[in-house]
């Protein structure tokens, strides 16, 4: 059991749960605008978000310490090198045109992760990450998810910006954005209130009104799409509801697995509902 317990723990922090769930929601693009499987660029999107989010994670801790790491740190650490070597491999696969736009998602996710010089005024203290400028890391990372899940589909399959995929964004915006609330309520009892998080300035009970209101949006904007299937209608009902009954039982002192397992879990869902309809 104890055995079951350290690779389940492993699989959650080494990101290969987030970087599924990622997968999961370019594959929802890629099923929604009817573009077909796009192997490359979904096994880059899986390994980029492991290389990604580790580096995120984890270089605070082993840029000053790589002699006295712990064991499984340094599991990740190879873990994320390999990701790495095997995003790499896959990025020569996409085409040019979607080499400049992770490009740019590379430049943000650096400085998300390294202390850069920003406007004295926009912050409480000097040299801060992105990750750390108040009030923006939530909004960031669903700009981020939001590029890598339905951006990066449509410039590798050179697809025109059409009104669909403009609602598509704006729907995968709002469904991340849903998806980071539980975590944000969950770290009130640690985050600093310089982060200013939007329970931090508005409350748990506003907070998920607004989750509400995002959600309403989102599943509102899939009438106005040009090309739209029951399939589509079903399994965009079927997410929200679910999202919405974990957005209501979110609190501070959810267990362990709460966001970082189940809340995770809502894009693969939300693919699986969508393999099943098909």
């Amino acid at each position: 059991m104890e055995v079951l317990k350290r690779i389940f723990n492993f699989y959650l922090n080494s990101s290969i749960h987030v970087a599924i769930a990622a997968y999961s929601l370019a594959w929802v693009t890629l099923i929604e605008l009817n573009l077909g499987y796009d192997k490359q660029l979904l096994y880059f999107v899986f390994f980029a978000t492991i290389t990604g989010y580790n580096f995120v994670k984890y270089f605070g801790v082993v840029k000053f310490h790589h002699r006295s790491l712990a064991s499984w740190l340094k599991a990740i650490q190879v873990f994320s090198f390999l990701a790495f070597l095997a995003m790499c491999y896959y990025v020569l696969k996409l085409e040019t045109e979607t080499l400049l736009v992770i490009m740019i998602l590379g430049v943000i996710t650096f400085f998300y992760a390294i202390p850069i010089m920003v406007p004295k005024h926009y912050l409480f203290d000097d040299h801060k990450n992105l990750r750390q400028v108040s009030g923006l890391k939530v909004y960031l990372i669903a700009l981020i998810w939001m590029v890598t899940t339905v951006i990066l589909p449509i410039v590798n399959h050179d697809m025109a910006l059409s009104s669909d995929v403009m609602i598509t964004s704006v729907q995968r915006f709002c469904f991340v954005l849903v998806l980071m609330l539980p975590f944000e309520i969950r770290d009130l009892n640690f985050d600093s209130l310089k982060l200013a998080t939007i329970p931090q300035k508005i409350g748990v009970k506003k907070t998920k009104i607004i989750g509400i209101v995002l959600l309403f949006v989102f599943l509102i904007l899939e009438f106005f799409k040009n090309e739209i299937t029951d399939k589509t209608i079903v399994a965009t009902l079927i997410i929200t509801f679910v999202t919405l009954v974990f957005l209501f039982f979110s609190n501070k002192n959810q267990s362990k697995y709460y966001s970082a397992f189940w809340v995770e879990s809502l894009p693969i869902v939300w693919l699986l509902i969508l393999l099943l309809l098909r």
